[in-house]
């Protein structure tokens, strides 16, 4: 119980520290101990306006969706790349399309559209009233169905894992 209170949210404070790490680009024990102290106040300042903390189910399955999103930006990259250099205006068919969204958490939600707008080649703009569908729009794409079922697929199917 006295953890919990010390440290409500973990994975919040160890994003901090490594965030931390990462911002000063030198690994220091005044830089570690700097960052610890901001992974553990933040989080005890800040509970109070997460009382649905969202729980993580498995959270070995983040690494996973980690790996999965930054190929995928790897690849997208590469496409998007090929689109700009290679095809005529005329042969780029963008398009709009709605995601049907089964996730419930809200923050499931927010790290599916920010994985669509932090792809290449998609973002995502706007989510429905009800939370059901996100609206993305398509740099290029031939085939509308199977680009919804990729990200269906692919994203939304392990953040169902994760989150719920």
């Amino acid at each position: 119980m006295m953890l919990a209170r010390l440290i409500p949210h973990p994975l919040l404070s160890t994003t901090l520290v490594l965030v931390w790490l990462g911002l000063v680009n030198t690994l220091t024990l005044g830089n570690l101990i700097l960052g610890v102290v901001f992974g553990l106040i933040v989080p005890m300042v800040t509970a109070p306006y997460w009382p649905d903390r969202p729980k993580v189910r498995k959270p070995l399955r983040i690494a996973e969706y980690f790996l999965v999103v930054l190929w995928d930006i790897v690849i997208a990259n590469i496409h998007v790349a090929t689109i700009i250099l290679f095809k005529r205006q005329r042969d780029i068919h963008s398009v709009w399309l709605s995601v049907p969204v089964e996730l419930t958490s809200a923050e499931a939600i927010t790290v599916l559209a920010g994985t669509i707008t932090m792809t290449p080649g998609t973002v995502s703009t706007s989510l429905a009233a009800d939370g059901g569908a996100i609206l993305v729009h398509c740099l290029h794409t031939d085939d509308p169905d199977a680009l919804r079922d990729t990200i269906k697929a692919r994203y939304e199917s392990r953040l169902k894992e994760i989150f719920e």
